[in-house]
């Protein structure tokens, strides 16, 4: 199905799956607006949720922010979102900028976006609409594509109440930022509901081979410690300095997309599979969390949970309790073991630095630490192996002389601490790991 202009809306809605970026395009100059709602609470100040909103734009290629700013905002306006004269007096602002993108860092209606889209002549952007165009950006698995798609289009089909727009082929995404030309509602919303059911077809075939991988995995008594943490709290940091992995990790929020898997081995010998994922953030996508679920199954299934923390950020606490709230969401148990990282000790002056030393407690597994530069990590990685030391469980199997292949999977794993021999098979007293237990069931 085409568009008036000719653009076919297959193209539009799923440019990122088959382009890169055009390198000879101009950058759109963006204006960030973090309303502050008076009757909305929020764990946050206004100051420091601009400075998020900021770095989330700057984290899509092709944005020049050249202004932001806090709104104070007494009550929403249903049709416009501001008042009269602040949208005027913004909009003079940003015409006298040239800007041709606003990124809103909060909820936009599809009719106060339309309405703000005419009254100022830009297109319009809302923290939702951003975050799934950085997420688009970053997808690089199969996977991680689909799903950045499937959430797009959610997003999209609430957003049919506007003249549904086509973007200028200017760079990869999802493709919200911009351009001429529009098609029928009713049009796009079948178009939006074929893209769905493809993409659910896609996505079943992609999660069934995952299903295998996991089941191999399951096989492989290595305990699984996921690194979880907000945003750019340095989790691919830190990744990077105990596995000697070349993960991307830069300062910058959603650096890490799809999850990363490295085997460790520990100061004692032991291996464990340590995972990467993707950083949370406040005001998550409803349609990324639930999209995200699956990659982020080492997460759910992980025997052991580092959560990294950015200690020098100062609004660590509330970027903890962000954590939090997301892990309940998505079905983290409330029993999985848990580390909390304070990271980037070399970004405090030395005096915060000793204090955060001194209120770190590993006995109640909290651990201060750079990953940058290496500092206490020894500390960290000696606790994991005594983590695992402690979750193992003392049993005794009798196990049939048939059983030859699962007594010699014990012994290869080092779990046998006593054995001996009856005149059906052999008595074996071991301690194991949850895990290594699931393991040999699945022998």
């Amino acid at each position: 199905m085409e568009d008036p202009d000719g653009a076919e809306d297959d193209d539009f809605l799923f440019r990122h799956e088959t382009g890169g970026h055009d390198t000879h395009a101009v950058a759109t100059l963006a204006y960030v607006l973090h309303p502050d709602l008076k009757s909305a609470r929020s764990r946050r100040l206004p100051e420091h949720g601009l400075a998020e909103a900021v770095s989330l734009a700057g984290a899509l290629p092709g944005l020049e922010v050249v202004g932001a700013e806090v709104v104070r905002l007494p009550k929403v306006q249903p049709g416009m979102l501001f008042g009269s004269g602040k949208i005027a007096e913004l909009g003079a602002r940003m015409k006298a900028l040239g800007v041709g993108l606003v990124l809103v860092d909060g909820p936009v209606s599809p009719v106060q976006q339309r309405n703000l889209e005419k009254e100022w002549g830009v297109k319009l952007l809302d923290r939702t609409g951003l975050i799934l165009e950085i997420f688009a950006d970053r997808a690089r698995t199969r996977e991680g594509v689909l799903q950045v798609e499937l959430a797009a289009l959610s997003y999209q089909r609430t957003r049919l109440v506007r003249a549904w727009t086509h973007l200028e082929r200017q760079r990869g995404g999802l493709g919200f930022v911009g351009g001429p030309g529009e098609t029928q509602m009713e049009a796009d919303r079948r178009a939006i509901d074929d893209q769905v059911v493809r993409i659910k077809r896609q996505l079943d075939k992609v999660v069934k081979t995952r299903e295998l991988h996991r089941s191999a995995r399951r096989k492989v008594p290595f305990p699984i410690v996921a690194l979880v943490g907000y945003t750019n709290a340095g989790k691919s940091t830190l990744f990077n300095r105990v596995t000697g992995a070349e993960v991307l990790a830069k300062d910058m929020l959603f650096a890490t997309l799809d999850p990363t898997m490295r085997g460790l081995e520990l100061p004692d010998g032991r291996k464990v599979i340590l995972s990467d994922t993707v950083g949370f953030i406040s005001d998550l996508p409803t349609q990324l969390v639930a999209a995200f679920r699956a990659t982020l199954e080492e997460v759910l299934e992980a025997d052991l949970i580092l959560h990294v923390r950015d200690i020098s950020h100062p609004e660590s606490a509330e970027q903890a309790a962000d954590v939090a709230d997301i892990m309940g969401s998505l079905g983290v148990k409330t029993d999985t073991p848990q580390f909390e990282i304070w990271n980037k000790l070399d970004l405090v002056d030395e005096t915060a630095r000793s204090a955060l030393e001194m209120q770190a407690d590993p006995a109640r597994g909290v651990f201060a630490l750079s990953a940058l530069t290496g500092g206490g990590i020894p500390a960290l990685l000696e606790a994991i192996s005594a983590a695992f030391d402690q979750a193992k469980a003392a049993a005794v199997l009798s196990l049939d002389f048939s059983k030859g292949k699962q007594r010699a999977w014990l012994h290869a794993e080092g779990l046998v601490d006593e054995e001996s021999q009856t005149d059906e098979g052999w008595v074996i007293h071991l301690r194991w790991t949850d895990r290594q237990e699931k393991a040999f069931a699945a022998l």
